[in-house]
């Protein structure tokens, strides 16, 4: 019986045969160009599967840079988070530190501030009791501050020394309801007495005729009698002057020069005796 197919070629042949053509192929390519176009338009076909097979490395490529991107732009805004927190918790410290020096140059370049021997003081703590109305400060018996002693600051009068520890003292202020002070009215020399009424903005001057020459707007500074505070130091302004006929005394009010909410720095005064001052005035004018 004959076989459909015939046989071709042996297998060694087709394989000689192929290289051969190969290498003649490569052979002419090389030496003619003879390809030229046919590799041109295969590239062309070529291309758009290269860019197809490398889209998704591209896309993964530059998801990876986002990403990577991202965290490092996070961590760039946290550090810097972080350093503008410093930065601003060093501006209030500034700031603070600017107040705290004009304060003290306040305290120090008031005009009410004499020649008496001064020491600066700050405020540690502030009485907790709504019915009391101290302060305590950083300085003691260690410092030669004693019970009584006046206190003021740039303002005024601030209050005197209660009580006296080796390294603090406690201040009971001018507007504390157990408080009084001899004062003097500044337009025309009239003495009273003011007291505390309890209240940080308010005194109220006790056991005053009505027919008494005084009007809104005086100027109260301490009268130095008594010995205790030095005369000239601001006490406050009247803010109310009323009365009535059915009660013998008018009803003043006055509004403290002192800002006692605001209290920081205060200056512990001890006072020059009026007799060294009498006897230095005299010898000045011999």
């Amino acid at each position: 019986m004959k076989p459909i197919f015939g046989r071709g070629p042996s297998l060694q042949l087709r394989l000689f045969l192929a290289i051969l053509l190969s290498v003649g192929l490569m052979l002419a390519d090389s030496r003619l160009d003879a390809f030229a176009n046919v590799r041109y338009l295969l590239n062309s076909v070529i291309s758009p599967l290269q860019y197809a097979a490398n889209l998704p490395r591209d896309l993964l490529d530059g998801m990876s840079g986002q990403l990577s991107s991202h965290q490092r732009l996070l961590a760039e805004n946290k550090a810097l988070k972080r350093d503008l927190l410093v930065k601003q918790s060093d501006v209030l410290l500034l700031d603070q530190l600017k107040q705290e020096n004009q304060r003290l140059r306040e305290l120090l370049g008031s005009p009410f501030v004499r020649d008496e021997k001064k020491l600066i003081a700050e405020v540690m703590a502030v009485d907790s009791d709504p019915y009391s109305h101290q302060v305590m400060i950083d300085k003691g018996r260690v410092d030669g501050v004693y019970e009584g002693q006046p206190v003021i600051n740039e303002k005024g009068i601030v209050g005197q020394v209660s009580y006296v520890g080796a390294h603090n003292s406690r201040v009971l202020l001018l507007i504390d309801p157990t408080h009084a002070i001899p004062i003097q009215v500044v337009r025309n020399d009239i003495r009273v007495i003011a007291s505390g009424s309890g209240q940080i903005d308010q005194v109220q001057l006790e056991h005053v005729p009505s027919s008494t020459d005084i009007e809104v707007g005086d100027l109260l500074v301490t009268s130095g009698l008594g010995g205790r505070y030095p005369e000239g130091y601001p006490v406050g302004h009247v803010t109310e002057f009323s009365f009535d006929n059915k009660r013998p005394f008018a009803q003043i009010k006055a509004k403290p020069t002192v800002q006692f909410d605001r209290l920081r720095y205060l200056l512990l005064v001890w006072p020059t005796p009026r007799e060294t001052l009498m006897v230095g005035d005299l010898n000045s004018g011999e």
